[in-house]
């Protein structure tokens, strides 16, 4: 049987990563897809650096349209990345008939849906793996493995960046600025962190993950998003006393009202395993009717665990390449016509626990007044931990962890306890998984 024949777009980090695993397990990887796969194209902007990367094994071209309008390749890799030229070209090979591997979470959390219209109506597949959470095989798990269940949840560290920066936050003791740029320096982090540190790239994860476990198109625009630019030792200190680690979790929730999708930092019980999810890795917790609770775990980003999922979805389409299409597994896993328009919650309808910090005057009464105004607003305290002052000081911190509330009455409770004359700023505010 004659090889597939591959063009790759883009031979930096990843794809130099997926030519060199699949030409060094290529006899593996033809054993398990029933024929050869070969990258018999690439484009980049630095040719001489590409001709280096394939030692002159594969055509280098400048211009990915040459690789997309080929009419001898059968699968196209995207790996530019970002929204524009990637969406061009995708949609464009995709029109030519051809199947598209890609690990652009951006572009399938904006423009997914566009993209699978597409796809479908020309009968090719576009395959997704490496887009969330790198070498972990979390979309076929979705989307394949626990097809059985009813999905009810999933929560995800997915992002490595962060995850490192508040593993050493915690184990050091030191503020966000200061681990940055030793993230920086050491290379977790890019020049402009942007996108990691404030929960972009997490919540175009999410977005996709979300869409594949309820059936519901890829919305990211309705994803609550918040990062770790302003967590401070201190609060990821009484976290730790309290028995919590702090995570920036991607979470999506089915409830009776709507779909909750949100990325943000989250107090974690210290016994759960993925509290305990370190460094730069990445994990995801799915809880399914059926099966209960599984967790995936390992490196989310990195040249070949990343092309570790770019080859998996290569296999996957050199074996279905001659299936009827009606018959593949569909793109967000639910048939196209059977979709849902299930709302995505605003932040202010989701019910969660939360962790409240406040800086007070150090004088009778001030827990009172505070434990009324909750009360008043239906919020009920499941701990408390109240700091002494230290000498000669006159104001303290008092922290609680909340029983679950809607968002809104926190906001409005906190509203009236900065309003205390005896509240000094702003109070800190923290949602609360138990993940159980």
């Amino acid at each position: 049987m004659k090889p597939i024949k591959v063009g790759l777009l883009g031979i930096g980090t990843v794809g130099s990563g997926t030519f060199n695993v699949l030409k060094r397990n290529q006899e593996e990887i033809t054993r398990r897809a029933g024929r050869s796969i070969q990258i018999t194209m690439v484009a980049d902007l630095n040719t001489t650096r590409a001709k280096e990367l394939t030692n002159g094994e594969c055509e280098v071209v400048n211009d990915a349209n040459l690789v997309v309008n080929n009419p001898e390749i059968d699968i196209v890799i995207e790996l530019i990345g970002g929204y524009g030229i990637a969406k061009e070209l995708v949609l464009k090979a995709i029109a030519n008939g051809k199947h598209v591997v890609t690990a652009n979470k951006a572009l399938l959390a904006t423009h997914g849906n566009e993209i699978f219209k597409a796809a479908q109506e020309k009968g090719v597949m576009v395959a997704f793996e490496a887009a969330v959470a790198g070498g972990i095989p979390i979309i076929k798990a979705l989307r394949e493995g626990l097809t059985a269940n009813r999905i009810e949840w999933a929560a995800g560290i997915i992002n490595g960046t962060t995850n490192f920066i508040l593993s050493e936050m915690r184990e050091k003791g030191l503020d966000f600025d200061v681990v940055l740029k030793e993230a920086q320096r050491l290379g977790y982090a890019e020049a402009d962190p942007t996108f990691d540190i404030e929960g972009i790239d997490a919540a175009h994860k999410a977005t996709i993950m979300s869409a594949i476990a309820f059936g519901i198109p890829v919305q990211f625009d309705k994803a609550y998003v918040e990062g770790i630019t302003k967590l401070q030792a201190t609060d990821i200190r009484y976290a730790e006393q309290l028995g919590y680690r702090i995570k920036l979790l991607g979470i999506t929730r089915r409830t009776p009202h709507g779909i909750e999708l949100r990325v943000h930092p989250t107090l974690i019980p210290a016994k759960r395993l993925i509290a305990n999810v370190e460094g730069a890795m990445n994990a995801v917790l799915v809880q399914g009717d059926a099966v209960g609770a599984t967790l995936y775990y390992g490196k989310g980003a990195g040249s070949e665990p990343t092309a570790s999922a770019v080859i998996a979805d290569l296999v996957d389409i050199t074996r279905l390449a001659t299936a009827d299409p009606e018959h593949r597994v569909p793109h967000l896993a639910f048939q196209p016509n059977a979709m849902t328009d299930t709302p995505i919650l605003p932040i202010s309808e989701v019910t969660t626990s939360y962790y409240l910090r406040m800086q007070v005057a150090d004088q009778p009464g001030v827990l009172a007044d505070v434990t009324r105004i909750l009360a008043d607003s239906t919020i009920s305290i499941d701990a408390m931990l109240q700091k002494e002052p230290a000498e000669g000081e006159t104001e303290t911190d008092i922290i609680m962890l909340t029983h679950q509330t809607q968002e809104k009455n926190v906001e409005a409770a906190i509203a009236k306890i900065e309003a205390l004359p005896t509240v000094v700023g702003q109070v800190t505010k923290i949602r609360l998984e138990q993940l159980s």
